[in-house]
């Protein structure tokens, strides 16, 4: 079965039950590390245990979410390995996939997107991976890791 880890904090609770809901509903395997009640925790936190789960192996991709998308998703940028997508809409959760090979997608639990969460996530898992041209410029960003511009 195919398996997803799925962190978030207190700013993105209801969003991340949808989201677990509907990768469940798509047949994955869902290891929640994130929580369930609005008490306080930190999004860097949060963002650490998933993409440390993530290096561990074994999963497709990884979902995180915090108020905005935008803490949660910075500091899995700052993990070795990991490049978090944060999409407004639709064509940015395909494009995420398809030309950055993405293998974290971020969301917003206090956002109003003008589409569906699930629809962003589905477009994203759905994507090929185009590869080509593409490569170069991933390997490029990568390359960048822990470097200095």
């Amino acid at each position: 079965m195919k398996k997803v880890v799925v962190a978030n904090d207190h700013g993105a609770v209801d969003v991340t039950k949808r989201i677990v809901e509907h990768l469940k509903k798509r047949g994955y395997s869902v290891n929640h590390l994130g929580v369930t009640s609005p008490d306080s925790v930190d999004y860097p936190d949060m963002a650490a245990q998933a993409c440390g789960e993530f290096l561990a192996g074994g999963y497709e991709f990884g979902v995180v979410a915090c108020g905005t998308g935008i803490g949660i998703s910075i500091s899995a940028n700052k993990i070795n390995g990991i490049r978090c997508a944060l999409p407004q809409n639709v064509f940015a959760a395909t494009m995420a996939k398809s030309h950055n090979n993405a293998n974290f997608i971020a969301f917003g639990g206090r956002i109003e997107y003008t589409e569906p969460v699930e629809k962003m996530l589905d477009a994203f898992i759905d994507s090929p991976v185009e590869g080509g041209r593409h490569t170069k410029r991933v390997n490029k960003m990568m390359a960048l890791e822990g470097g200095v511009c």
